[in-house]
């Protein structure tokens, strides 16, 4: 998940106006465990302070300035990150303040890392690539879930295990809503979520975001390297299959009719392949509900 959203984050920069330092970095923090197992956890991971580096994306910046799987963060420039209550119950609450302060970093101009590693205090001087400003998770769970924030994409696990050749599409999916500014877009027209969600005009609403986000997810896969074609393969196996589950047909057209249009945005995607498809227009405008002139317009 982390290496897929790093390699579609930071090759869709230019699409974002909302920017991060990418770093390739995933970080975790100690209060994330649950406290029956925290200790383990910190014995396991070599925690040595507030943040600790759970993984390092091959060819990444923090790869190139020499960080390491379980080394600790201390800190980043000036600022030292805020130790943990150990008492406290299990929350992410630490890491998005951790990675808040990281995101709020010029995006790509050089940045000071404070670790530790093997009780040794160091100092890393980091060189990152603009990224979208986005952070990527997964949710452990049978259940298909998919969504996104603003600033989250996540993704259940079950994704990754029966779909893995094509987990890059939901996560494009979603961090096209981020992109496109939806959850931003939908809370100006007062819509409301949950159940309420596939009543009334809120239907039409966010309708127009799924597609929204399946013309723009195109442009994403191929930015980043991969085929395109991987997002038909996806709807074909997921559609017939799980047409009644998270999609719901209220809130999001048919997978036919979503397979539809992304077939037709591949088809029409110039031979250069534009990094700037016209639908990034669209985070600029109010959302109007009307989704049915998407499946009309050439993008």
């Amino acid at each position: 998940m982390a290496g897929i959203g790093y390699r579609l984050a930071t090759a869709n920069a230019p699409l974002c106006d909302r920017q991060e330092p990418g770093l390739g970095l995933l970080l975790h923090t100690p209060d994330q465990y649950a406290r029956d197992i925290r200790e383990t956890a910190i014995r396991h991971f070599h925690f040595d302070g507030p943040v600790g580096v759970e993984a390092v994306i091959a060819k990444s910046p923090a790869a190139a300035a020499d960080i390491k799987e379980d080394d600790t963060v201390i800190g980043v420039g000036q600022t030292r990150f805020r130790p943990t209550d150990p008492q406290t119950n299990s929350s992410t609450a630490s890491l998005i303040a951790a990675t808040h302060q990281i995101m709020a970093l010029p995006p790509n101009g050089p940045i000071t890392l404070h670790i530790r590693r093997s009780g040794v205090d160091q100092i890393r001087r980091v060189i990152p690539v603009p990224a979208c400003r986005s952070r990527f998770e997964v949710a452990f769970g049978n259940s298909f879930l998919a969504q996104a924030d603003g600033e989250l994409v996540q993704i259940s696990s079950r994704f990754l295990t029966d779909y893995p050749q094509w987990a890059p599409v939901p996560i494009a999916h979603e961090l096209a809503h981020n992109i496109l500014r939806h959850r931003e877009r939908l809370e100006a027209k007062g819509v409301s979520y949950g159940l309420l969600s596939g009543i009334g005009r809120n239907v039409r609403f966010f309708r127009q975001t799924e597609l929204e986000a399946d013309i723009l997810s195109i442009s994403l896969l191929t930015n980043a390297g991969y085929d395109p074609k991987i997002a038909l393969l996806f709807w074909q196996a997921f559609g017939p299959a799980h047409a009644g589950s998270l999609f719901r047909s209220r809130t999001h057209p048919s997978w036919k009719t979503r397979t539809g249009i992304m077939a037709r945005t591949i088809a029409e995607m110039a031979p250069e392949r534009s990094l700037h498809p016209d639908i990034i227009a669209a985070r600029d405008r109010p959302i109007d509900g009307k989704w049915q002139d998407l499946l009309k317009k050439e993008h």
